[in-house]
């Protein structure tokens, strides 16, 4: 627990042996009164056991769903089991849990927080089209929500337990819609969304796939969600 609530960590998790046992440990080796589940999300390597082997609970999917639906499976057994907050960790090493207490702090008076890599703290930086799609949906969704955010595409995320019943029945699982297409909805729907100031780290383990041309794809990806999501909100 922290502050007294009952705090689930959801890691989703798709071919990261090379990371999960690593951060459960770190996860659990800092916040010891939290639980954590990993969705391992059809991986094809040993995810799931080294998860387990550090200690996670495991929710094993049979096949790909990406990370909306590995996170509504989190969602869903946060739900089922009265948790009354549901953080998502990432499962590559870059969110660093000794910010999550003050993600937690932070929903005493929000339903919905997000760990900004772009609020001034740490180094972490984008180029190009990735950053320039970035700051559109970061000024769009700002307006919507009321509130300045600059990270609307941050998967480290904290959510009381109304937005916990929201997303364990809704969550979309499209390409950028468990980050765009859900602040756009809960935005819509009047819950209060904030954030804080977190540094990001390198990954554990894995490459980021970046080059130009799929940073441009991104820019028109993230334009049609965000297109969409206005629409269907």
């Amino acid at each position: 627990m922290i502050n007294g609530k009952r705090v689930l960590i959801i890691i989703p998790a798709w071919n990261e042996s090379g990371s999960i046992a690593d951060v459960v440990a770190e996860v659990k080796g800092e916040l010891p009164g939290v639980s954590v589940i990993v969705v391992d999300d059809g991986s094809t390597d040993d995810t799931s056991a080294r998860a387990a082997a550090a200690g996670a609970i495991v929710a094993r999917l049979p096949y790909n769903l990406g990370v909306g639906g590995a996170m509504r499976t989190g969602y869903r057994y946060a739900r089922d089991h009265g948790f009354d907050v549901a953080i998502q960790v990432d499962a590559d090493g870059q969110h660093d849990p000794r910010y999550i207490p003050k993600l937690v702090d932070a929903l005493e008076d929000h339903d919905l927080v997000i760990g900004a890599r772009f609020a001034g703290e740490g180094g972490y930086a984008v180029k190009g089209p990735r950053k320039w799609a970035m700051r559109l949906l970061s000024r769009v969704i700002s307006r919507l929500a009321r509130t300045r955010l600059t990270d609307t595409t941050s998967g480290h995320r904290a959510c009381n337990r109304r937005l916990i019943e929201l997303f364990a029945h809704w969550y979309p699982a499209e390409y950028l819609g468990d980050t765009i297409e859900v602040l756009v909805r809960a935005a819509r729907m009047k819950y209060k969304i904030t954030q804080i100031p977190v540094a990001m780290r390198p990954r554990m383990a894995g490459t980021p796939s970046n080059s130009p041309v799929k940073a441009s794809i991104y820019l028109a990806r993230a334009g049609m969600v965000l297109l969409l999501a206005l629409i269907r909100a």
